[in-house]
């Protein structure tokens, strides 16, 4: 699962290359046209009333650049971006640590902020409304509370899952941003700015087809880019037409839709030994060698958004356009 060319997750190597293709500014992100154009607004009204931005909350799925809108924030401020993530904060005195090394103005991202203990959410709570930490020193009767001042700084909180965000921590930021699957043209764009970062000549049909493949995720059209490179470049091409890219794009097992090998396995395993469904999920996970939580929170999402899946009371059900896509028979009812 973790080597999925589709996967939306980040892999080893696209955390060192995608700090270099991160857009710094506002004006170089490409698509999240209303986040955008209401961060922008937000933004400029805290710097011309000299405040720091209200703390921001960005959700969706992975790969649509949560960590970049939080690096651009911090730029368009002018101040220091913080990083940290929800598992690596594992007790309050981290966070407090965390905090209390802030400056004036920082922006402290947290990403993953679902995965927050609730201990460690009270210690967050003062210091998102008064900017303030209370601190217990000392155990039993003669322990006793201090409260310590932070500096005024912004919360830019990430995440996946936004249904897990316990409603007091929900309620405390000023801004709440969804993040949409991008549009394929906007893909496109993406492909021929990242090409020209990376060096290497593209036909814009190939970016369309590189894009067309990348299930509406930057990170994956960015991905893909990087291994049609590869091949390009072992080739000796010094530009990327559309023949090669969808010879690469074969040879590494995406389809025009952007269905890997294992989306395949799982259709026509429902379609070959259950003639289309309706299948238990537990079923279909004995019969692709995976496990079921893994099926439901990786490998179906994408299935569903494109319509080939349907979850029912009986079971999961692949759809007309699954016997249309492999060119096979649709079944009368």
């Amino acid at each position: 699962m973790d080597d999925r060319m589709v996967s939306q997750d980040a892999m080893h190597e696209d955390h060192s290359l995608e700090y270099s293709l991160r857009p710094q500014n506002l004006q170089q992100y490409i698509g999240q046209d209303k986040v955008k154009e209401n961060l922008e607004v937000f933004i400029q009204a805290a710097k011309l009333r000299q405040e720091t931005l209200d703390h921001v909350l960005l959700y969706g799925p992975p790969g649509l650049g949560k960590t970049t809108l939080a690096a651009i924030i911090a730029n368009e401020m002018g101040v220091q971006l913080r990083t940290t993530a929800g598992p690596a904060i594992e007790r309050p005195g981290d966070l407090a640590a965390i905090l209390s090394a802030l400056e004036p103005g920082d922006v402290l991202f947290i990403d993953e902020i679902h995965r927050l203990h609730r201990s460690i959410e009270e210690v967050l709570y003062p210091a998102m409304e008064d900017y303030c930490l209370d601190i217990i020193i000392g155990k039993g009767p003669t322990s006793k509370s201090v409260r310590l001042d932070l500096p005024p700084f912004t919360l830019v909180g990430a995440t996946t899952r936004v249904g897990l965000l316990t409603a007091p921590l929900r309620d405390r930021f000023g801004v709440l941003s969804r993040l949409e699957y991008y549009k394929e043209e906007q893909l496109t764009e993406i492909c021929l700015r990242t090409a020209q970062i990376l060096d290497i000549g593209i036909e814009e049909d190939a970016a369309i087809e590189i894009s067309r493949r990348a299930r509406g995720t930057p990170r994956i059209a960015n991905r893909l880019l990087r291994r049609v490179r590869d091949f390009a470049q072992v080739l000796g091409k010094t530009t990327i037409s559309v023949s090669l890219a969808k010879e690469a794009l074969d040879r590494l097992q995406v389809d025009k839709l952007g269905l890997d090998h294992i989306d395949q396995k799982l259709l026509m395993g429902i379609i070959e030994k259950f003639r289309g469904g309706p299948v238990g999920l537990d079923t279909i996970a004995a019969t692709i060698g995976e496990e079921s939580h893994t099926i439901e929170d990786v490998y179906e999402p994408y299935l569903l958004q494109i319509g080939f899946i349907q979850r029912t009371p009986r079971g999961r059900i692949v759809t007309d356009l699954v016997y249309r896509h492999f060119n096979l028979e649709v079944p009368s009812e």
